[in-house]
């Protein structure tokens, strides 16, 4: 969503709270960079999360309808299969472009103070 061109410029109401946690970044993160999909467990292990955590953060983002959840077997095993959704990809995308703005708007206001940006965090040292 673009920001409001003369009200609160530094609101950034595209930075969807869904997304936004941590967890959930991640995921969106590295089922966009499968667009296949991934399982459950490489899931788990690329994102660091226990299988409680996985489950309930794929939940929310399913229950928003950003992400598909697949379950079925492979041999006599359970497998689910995890990948986002269309609606899901342009979403998070939108949510990219919300955060690329306000990294902008950081990196230009550190110039106005004549801070480096390594340290905001933005460059490395």
């Amino acid at each position: 969503m673009p920001k409001s061109e003369n009200s609160a410029p530094f609101s950034y109401d595209g930075l969807d709270r869904v997304i936004h946690e941590k967890a959930r970044l991640g995921l969106m993160t590295s089922l966009m960079a499968h667009p296949k999909g991934l399982a459950f467990a490489d899931l788990k292990q690329l994102c660091g999360l226990t299988d409680g955590n996985l489950s309930r953060h794929l939940q929310v983002l399913q229950e928003a309808g950003l992400v598909e959840v697949t379950k079925g077997y492979e041999g006599n095993r359970p497998h689910t299969t995890c990948r986002l959704t269309k609606p899901g990809r342009r979403r998070f995308l939108d949510y990219l472009a919300v955060l690329e703005g306000l990294v902008r708007d950081a990196a230009r206001a550190a110039g106005r103070e004549q801070a480096p940006l390594s340290g905001l965090g933005m460059l490395p040292t």
